[in-house]
């Protein structure tokens, strides 16, 4: 286990904010750096940075360059450069990326295959 980034990340370093009293449902296609702070159901296919904040629930698959969880994933998740998984953070699902990170007092119940490309998986 390793530690996360720990460094404060406020709502002004992300291009969009999903607010925490709102539930998305549907396919989330994004670019930009992202932040759920809400609940997310379908799929999520990003170009951009996504972070899955405290309190946060996602019941997607997803697929985007790298992705932190700090709240809860129900879903596979892609990545091509890496995932990190909080003390806060659950997963339940599989995880593919060449980086994989996960601090200890996470919950993760999956398998992870550490890939060049998660994309073409």
């Amino acid at each position: 286990m390793t530690e996360i980034r720990n460094d404060s990340m406020d709502e002004d370093d992300f291009d969009t904010t999903l607010s925490s009293d709102i539930e998305f449902s549907g396919t989330l296609i994004f670019s930009k750096p992202f932040l759920i702070k809400g609940r997310v159901t379908g799929e999520i296919d990003a170009k951009g940075f996504l972070v899955i904040a405290e309190g946060a629930v996602v019941e997607a698959n997803v697929r985007a360059p790298s992705v932190i969880v700090r709240g809860s994933v129900r879903g596979n998740v892609y990545a091509t450069d890496r995932v990190e998984i909080a003390a806060s953070g659950s997963l339940v699902g599989n995880i593919a990326a060449p980086e994989i990170h996960m601090e200890k007092g996470c919950v993760f119940n999956g398998s992870c295959t550490m890939t060049k490309n998660a994309r073409t998986e």
